[in-house]
């Protein structure tokens, strides 16, 4: 068996000051996606940015734009991050009391959807929805900062979800976010992770690019 992990560089981590020339290192990595991050202060007790950023790094991305929205009610928003080059959107299970709704919602504005799970929900909960998912995306930190250390549990619950997908015959990506670096990313693949967020271990190393291209060679085999 094959594997080619997703990279998905999060942009949270980039130097918003040089946003555009981390942009196109992006672009001429071997990274697969952009992760984004939006953040309400209400849902997590942190701002990242909005609207008016995603369309300037969407102006300039010539990958997969992976949105992922830690915010109250993101039913609101559906069809703008759609309108504003979103591929992917992912919405957190703790934040969508209609969460069937929801993800036909991001279907039907030709998205992708996806669901977040917090480091303490449990992945049962997503029994009856998950042949509706393209993705999951586990949190392996807790969510609203950058930069925290990863939680140990993750690897549990990554084979979890992967006995649930299979047993389901689900075709939902399983990704991790939250504390990816060079020493647990190979172990989240062989647990069943398909694609690994990388924040600050790719943005604040001496060469963002190869620490991107290392994480890829690791995680394929």
């Amino acid at each position: 068996m094959s594997k080619n992990t997703i990279i998905a560089p999060s942009v949270l981590a980039a130097d918003f000051a040089n946003l555009q020339r981390d942009i196109e290192m992006i672009n001429n990595s071997q990274a697969d996606w952009f992760h984004i991050d939006i953040m309400d202060g209400v849902f997590v007790p942190n701002i990242s940015f909005g609207m008016p950023v995603l369309e300037a790094i969407a102006k300039h991305a010539k990958k997969t734009i992976d949105v992922h929205l830690m915010i109250v009610d993101p039913d609101r928003y559906i069809k703008t991050f759609a309108d504003l080059g979103a591929n992917y959107l992912t919405v957190h299970y703790e934040a969508c009391p209609h969460l069937h709704r929801t993800i036909q919602a991001i279907k039907a504005e030709g998205m992708k959807a996806g669901v977040v799970l917090n480091p303490h929900t449990s992945v049962d909960l997503l029994e009856d929805v998950i042949n509706d998912l393209d993705m999951v995306l586990l949190m392996s930190v807790n969510p609203g900062f950058g930069g925290q250390s990863f939680i140990e549990n993750t690897y549990e619950k990554v084979r979890k979800l992967k006995a649930l997908i299979t047993r389901k015959g689900s075709n939902a990506l399983i990704e991790i976010d939250g504390g990816v670096t060079n020493k647990n990313a190979k172990q989240l693949v062989e647990a069943g992770a398909d694609a690994l967020v990388a924040g600050s271990f790719v943005f604040k190393s001496e060469n963002p690019t190869q620490t991107i291209a290392d994480l890829k060679q690791l995680t394929c085999f």
